[in-house]
């Protein structure tokens, strides 16, 4: 399995090759749309693998405003809870803006749900179009802020299913370590 792994502060931040169902993390983030109906993609994989009952506690908690997240149970997951990200709207389409907000309110929601790990798949990059390079940008850059203050997350594992993706947020996150040992 191909895996990076960076010290930030008292928490550490992952970049994985792999299927974001398996992983064990305490709670996983769902690419959603604001209705949080699941479908295809990571939305679909998570409905497969943890049941039906994750989509429906989901929608029970929509809509809500693009950007925004909502927790649920885990299902039959590893994972006990899944954050639904609500990325995109009903159009399916995202932006830098909208990609950054469901990142720092998953990571919010994390926080405030004393959640210790957290998994993320690289949002807005399937159904929604988006450069995977522009997300790992983004992404990281939200997860090394939130981990350098929080009190209760400790670990945000990027888990990218295609070789591409995953390069992108390991070129991504060796740009950002070997830019600050450099000063």
């Amino acid at each position: 399995m191909n895996i990076m792994r960076c010290a930030i502060d008292h928490g550490a931040l992952e970049v994985v090759q792999g299927d974001i169902t398996e992983q064990k993390t305490e709670a996983i983030v769902n690419a959603a749309n604001n209705h949080f109906w699941m479908g295809g993609g990571v939305a679909g994989a998570i409905k497969r693998s943890g049941g039906a009952s994750i989509e429906s506690e989901a929608v029970s908690q929509g809509p809500v405003d693009v950007g925004q997240a909502v927790l649920t149970s885990g299902g039959s997951l590893a994972a006990k809870y899944v954050i639904h990200a609500a990325v995109m709207g009903q159009d399916l389409h995202t932006d830098a803006d909208k990609i950054k907000a469901a990142t720092r309110n998953s990571l919010a929601l994390a926080e405030k749900k004393s959640i210790s790990s957290l998994s993320f798949p690289a949002l807005g990059t399937g159904v929604g179009g988006f450069s995977p390079n522009h997300c790992a940008s983004i992404m990281i850059a939200e997860a090394i802020d939130f981990l350098q203050r929080s009190k209760h997350l400790r670990e945000v594992r990027f888990v990218l299913f295609d070789p591409p993706t995953f390069a992108a947020f390991e070129e991504e996150l060796k740009l950002r370590f070997s830019s600050k040992r450099r000063g």
